[in-house]
This record gives C-alpha cells, sequence and structure tokens, in this order.
C-alpha cells in the first residue's frame, strides 16, 4: 500500500468508527466499546507506520480536485512531512490512551456511545488538520473539533457547569473562527490557492498584499482554538467536562491546532513585524497572567488547565521569535506530561471524592491509596516545571534558546523586542510554573487528617495508561532533541548553559517557595478543620458523597464534585483556605488571580450586557412597535367587515326595511336640492 494510501486511511479509520459507534449504539451495546478502541488503536498503528515511512525525507504531497469553484480551487491535498507525521503520532497515541481510560471511568455511563463516538469524531478531525495540505479541507476538521468540543464538555448537560461551560468554549472559539475564516479567505485571494504550499511560495516570493492584516485575522482565530488571551478564559470552565476529554482536549487535540497551524504558515507570519510583535505580547501575557491563577486554583483541573494556557504560551512565544521546531518541539512534549497530568487528576478525583486541593490537603493516606498516580503524576508535574532530565526540560529549554537568539538580534525577521518579550516572560513563567505544580502535589498527596472515604480500587486501565504516558514523559526529551533537527530540517534543540540555569535556577526557586509557604501555613491547615471553610454547613457538605460507593462510577464521583463545589466552598475556583501556600505567595493578589484577574466579569460588562441590552431594545421594537402596526393594519379590515357582516342577517323584511329607508332618504335628498 502506498505512503498516501496509509496516511488517508489514519483520520479515515477514526471516523468510521464514530459512525459505526452511532450507528450501533443502542442496537448493539456490546460493540460499542471495541469500536471505540480498536479504529483509535489502529489510527494510532497505521499512524507509526507512516512516520516510519516518511522519515527524515522529502515532503510527499498528493491532491485530488475536489471542485472547481469558478475563482480558487478547493483540493483534497495531503501533505506528509517531519513535523506533520510526528504530530499525527502523537495525536494517535493520546486518543488511544483516553478511549481505554474512558472504558473504566465511563464503564456504567448510559451516554457512552455517543460519548465515545465524538472521541473518535474528535480524533479523525484533529487528524484531518494535521495531514491537510489545503486550508479549505483544514477548516473542515477545525470547525469540527469545534462541534465536537460543544457537545463533549457538555457531557454532563444536567448540570448546569457543564451546559454553561459547553455554550461559552463555542462562542468563545467562534469569535476567533469568525476573523479566522476571514482571513483564510484573504490569503486564498493572495496566492490564487487554498494549497498550503502554494501561500508558504506566495509568503516567499512577496505576492501578499497585505500580510500584517492577514495574519492578525488568522491569529485572531488562533487565541480563540488555542486559547491564548484574550479568548482563553473558556478553557477553564471547559473542566466541568470529564477528565478524558480535558486531557484529549488539552493535550492533543484542540488547543493543539491553532499552534500548528501558526507552525505551518509561520512564513505568513514572519512576513509582518508587527505580527510577530502582537504575537508575542499576546504570548507574554498568556504564560506570566496564566502562571499567577494556576497558582490561586482549588480545583486541581483548573490548575492544570491554567497550566495548559501557560504552556500554550511558551509554543506561541518560540514562534513570534521564528522558531517553528521548538514550539513544535514543546508540543510533543508537552502533549505527553499533559495527558498524564489530566487522567492521573481524573484517578486522584475518584480516590479522594472531591477536586478540591483544599479537601484534599485534609485527607490523610491519600497517596497510598493511589501510587501509581502519585508517582506518575510527580514525574508529569516535575516535566512541567521543567526540571532536567525530563522531557518539559528539553522542549522548554529550545523555546528560552529561541528567544535568547532572537532577544541578540541574530534571527531574520524578528525584533530583538519581540525576543526579549518572550525571554523575559519565559523566565518569570518558569517561576510560577515551579511553584504552582509543587503546590498542586504537596495539597494532593500529603495532606493529613481523616482518610478519604472509600471510592474503591482504581480500575486497571486507568492506572495502565498513566504509566505508558510516563515513558515519553521521562525519555521523549532527552531521546528526541538530538534527532528531531533531522525531522523538521531545521536548527539545532539543545539546551544551551545560559539559558538551562536560568531556567531550572528559576523553577527551583518557585519550587523552594511552594514548599516553605506549604511549611509555613502548615498550622493553620490543621487548625482550621475542613468543615469551617464550608460556606454550606460541614454534615451538608460531608454527605455530598455518601451515596457513592467502592462500586460507584469514577466519572460520577467526578460529577457529583464539579457540581457541588461552589456549593460547598462558596467558589467555583478557589476556597477561604489559610493553609493555602498559594494565597500566601499570592497575598493580595489571590482573589483577583483564583477569578482569572476578572475578564469574564469585563467582558460581561463590556460585550454580553450591551448585546443583550440590544436584543432587548430589538425585542421590543419588534413585540411592541412593529407588531402594534401590523396589528392595527390586520384591526381596521377586521372592524369594517365586522360592521358591514351585521348588515348580512339573511331576513328578508329587513332587507325591505332597508332598501324603503334608502329611497326615502333619496327621495327627500332630491327634494331638498331641487
Amino acid at each position: 500500500m502506498t505512503l498516501t494510501a496509509l496516511a488517508a486511511l489514519v483520520p479515515a479509520l477514526p471516523f468510521l468508527g464514530a459512525a459505526a459507534g452511532l450507528l450501533l449504539g443502542r442496537r448493539a451495546p456490546g460493540f460499542v466499546r471495541p469500536l471505540a478502541v480498536l479504529p483509535t488503536a489502529a489510527a494510532f498503528v497505521l499512524a507509526a507506520v507512516v512516520a516510519a515511512r516518511q522519515g527524515t525525507g522529502q515532503a510527499t504531497d498528493a491532491a485530488h480536485r475536489l471542485t472547481a469553484t469558478g475563482s480558487v480551487p478547493i483540493d483534497l491535498a495531503l501533505h506528509l512531512d517531519g513535523f506533520s507525521v510526528l504530530i499525527a503520532l502523537l495525536v494517535g497515541l493520546v486518543a488511544t490512551c483516553v478511549q481505554v481510560y474512558s472504558v473504566s471511568y465511563l464503564r456504567d455511563d448510559p451516554r457512552y456511545p455517543s460519548y465515545a463516538a465524538l472521541v473518535s469524531l474528535f480524533t479523525a478531525a484533529m487528524l484531518l488538520v494535521v495531514y491537510s495540505g489545503d486550508l479549505m479541507v483544514l477548516l473542515v476538521g477545525w470547525e469540527v473539533m469545534g462541534i465536537c468540543s460543544y457537545f463533549l464538555v457538555g457531557h454532563y448537560w444536567e448540570t448546569e457547569a457543564a451546559r454553561s461551560a459547553s455554550i461559552k468554549a463555542f462562542l468563545v472559539t467562534k469569535l476567533g473562527d469568525v476573523p479566522f475564516l476571514i482571513g483564510v479567505f484573504a490569503l486564498a485571494a493572495d496566492a490564487g490557492t487554498f494549497r498550503i504550499s502554494g501561500i508558504l511560495a506566495a509568503a516567499a516570493d512577496g505576492r501578499l498584499h497585505h500580510p500584517t492584516v492577514t495574519a492578525l485575522l488568522l491569529l485572531a482565530g488562533v487565541a480563540g482554538k488555542s486559547a491564548q488571551f484574550p479568548l482563553h478564559t473558556w478553557l477553564p470552565d471547559a473542566m466541568a467536562g470529564p477528565t478524558p476529554i480535558s486531557a484529549l482536549i488539552h493535550a492533543a487535540t484542540m488547543v493543539a491546532a491553532g499552534i500548528y497551524l501558526v507552525a505551518r504558515l509561520l512564513p505568513v507570519f514572519t512576513a509582518s513585524a508587527a505580527a510577530l510583535a502582537v504575537l508575542a505580547a499576546m504570548a507574554a501575557i498568556t504564560m506570566v497572567g496564566s502562571g499567577l491563577a494556576a497558582l490561586a486554583q482549588d480545583d486541581i483541573k483548573r490548575v492544570l488547565a491554567y497550566s495548559t494556557i501557560g504552556q500554550l504560551g511558551y509554543m506561541a512565544g518560540a514562534l513570534a521569535v521564528g522558531d517553528r521546531d521548538a514550539a513544535v518541539f514543546h508540543l510533543l512534549s508537552h502533549a505527553a506530561f499533559k495527558a498524564l497530568l489530566f487522567l492521573g487528576a481524573g484517578v486522584v478525583i475518584h480516590a479522594a471524592g472531591t477536586n478540591s486541593l483544599t479537601a484534599m490537603s485534609r485527607m490523610g493516606g491519600l497517596r497510598k491509596r493511589v501510587p501509581d498516580a502519585m508517582w506518575t503524576m510527580g514525574l508529569g508535574l516535575a516535566a512541567l516545571a521543567a526540571l532536567p532530565p525530563l522531557s518539559g526540560f528539553f522542549s522548554k529549554e529550545s523555546v528560552l534558546r529561541a528567544a535568547e537568539h532572537a532577544a541578540g538580534g541574530d534571527t531574520a525577521h524578528v525584533p530583538s523586542a519581540v525576543g526579549w518579550t518572550v525571554l523575559v516572560a519565559g523566565l518569570a513563567t518558569a517561576v510560577l510554573t515551579g511553584a504552582y505544580a509543587t503546590r498542586l502535589f504537596l495539597l494532593a498527596f500529603l495532606g493529613t487528617g481523616p482518610a478519604a472515604p472509600d471510592h474503591g480500587r482504581q480500575p486497571l486501565p486507568m492506572t495502565a495508561v498513566l504509566w505508558v504516558l510516563a515513558i515519553p514523559t521521562v525519555a521523549f526529551g532527552g531521546l528526541a532533541y538530538r534527532e528531531l533537527p533531522d525531522w523538521f530540517g531545521g536548527s539545532p534543540l539543545g539546551p544551551t548553559l545560559v539559558t538551562a540555569l536560568l531556567g531550572t535556577g528559576l523553577a527551583l526557586v518557585g519550587v523552594l517557595l511552594a514548599y516553605g509557604a506549604w511549611r509555613a501555613v502548615a498550622a493553620s491547615r490543621r487548625a482550621v478543620p475542613i468543615g469551617a471553610l464550608a460556606a454550606e454547613p460541614p454534615d451538608t457538605a460531608g454527605a455530598l458523597t455518601d451515596h457513592l460507593d467502592a462500586d460507584s462510577e469514577p466519572a460520577l464521583i467526578e460529577a457529583e464534585a464539579e457540581e457541588h463545589h461552589k456549593e460547598v466552598y462558596g467558589d467555583v475556583a478557589a476556597a477561604r483556605d489559610p493553609g493555602d501556600p498559594g494565597r500566601l505567595l499570592l497575598g493580595p493578589l489571590h482573589t483577583a488571580a483564583a477569578h482569572g484577574f476578572h475578564l469574564d466579569a469585563l467582558y460581561t460588562a463590556l460585550f454580553v450586557r450591551p448585546v443583550l441590552a440590544a436584543a432587548s431594545l430589538v425585542r421590543f421594537l419588534d413585540r411592541d412597535v412593529v407588531e402594534t402596526w401590523v396589528r392595527g393594519a390586520a384591526g381596521t379590515p377586521n372592524l369594517l367587515g365586522a360592521a358591514v357582516r351585521k348588515a348580512q342577517t339573511g331576513n328578508v323584511q329587513t332587507y325591505l326595511s332597508a332598501l324603503l329607508a334608502g329611497a326615502v332618504v333619496l327621495a327627500v335628498l332630491v327634494a331638498v336640492g331641487g
């Protein structure tokens, strides 16, 4: 079988699995789980074969003209290079792990067939984006991921949090997609093609008439899809969905798509220094802001969500300084340890019966109940903090190295100010990352107090997946940084002495600060029981999961925890815990950071309320003004008709009387007139 045929099968298999799962979900439920896991696993194997056969050779392109549009044609185009085949391999690995994990995590969920089918469709859409050589075909996968995220984030649609989060994710990403679509059409109009190779050739030849405007339009879509400031606010709320979906979105699909697109179209962005400056500013604000917010969150998944936003900021920063290789290296490395962290968080929530770090910090023996999660999440958090020799160290150092190179004015088309912006923000974020990663580990696994309620042993598929993902978390960076330049055809990716010492040293400063703060507030944690922090009375707070037993489905325990966090602690994001080291470290910034610096409130005041007010005005004008005129226009003929209808009685005597009366009146008028 040819390489292009194998590559075409990679997205086709999970798509066919999704279609079969939806058709057979109710009629043959026994086939649902095999149809969820096997096509995705087969796609992963085929992606590995494609990657091996493509290797470091010349890019492979194939295209078929879909339709003649009369202007710019649309091609079903395939583009394979070292960059795309490695990302497809990553997508297949994470998607397979998520499907295997979900078999146990949602074992009794009545909506599992539709869930599994949507995960497969989500995977197929991302693979289509990765392999596509035509922007219009890529856009199909881009939008399919958006609708899949809407349904999957809202999986627990019975809860208000899930309904609101799914709508918010859909609307915010669509807000970015509108200018993105305009930017795609602008690119095609200038280049005369939707083919990515043709667009890159046009950029190289200087045939893009308005590169700054086009790049900024594309960046709007990237900011929405990859959760970058100012369109990042949907991602923390999306934690209302099942944990495996959080892993899939954060590690390998939706949020990675925006970074992937900029990496593929990087010459379009480097053609405009202004666009690079905007991208660098966006990345810097995202990195630092998300690091501060992560340090204040009480929900373990929201900590990881903000960490994803920050790591995507690193990737965007690498692209801003013109280094696609460093951005993709960090994307690959981050995907492994972030999928591990989210799936590990699902195990921890199942064992603890809560998503609250405040509650976990007052539970004894949690680390003994979930040793697999503790060890693997410890590795994942160390990789997140970029501690050597884990994969996160090598990939993050490649970003800092690229920023340092650009700051020295050694990168063509990139202003040195852009390099300094990314470098300073990246180093500051290293401190914050080390701090919030350490805080999460200490609060989740080194708590003291009564033992957590027993929710049963963790299913083997859930813990086995953690160890599978731990392998690339530990080994990928060290093994790959020497080999990836051959696959990407770019510059070296190894760490330099200066950035390695600075990055690692600052990460260790963050680790030590968090540990010192944790020790400093230990007495407060022991003195203030969990019941004293609950907005509800202690009995109510403790009774939230009393009806769950050792046979309870992990996803059900998570849904209960997500639904009741605000009810118990009075806040969806934070808890008033004097024993929280994050509160000590952030000081007066804590409240603002816990609520994402109130950007949601700002957007509500600036955009949501005016739009709702305008909608109310339109409704008033429609119902009380326009409809009044319409009803009036219809009412006048009705009144005339009613008056005429009264004369039509059907009584002959009445008609004769009226005739005679009319004749008399006419006679009188004639006589008077004569």
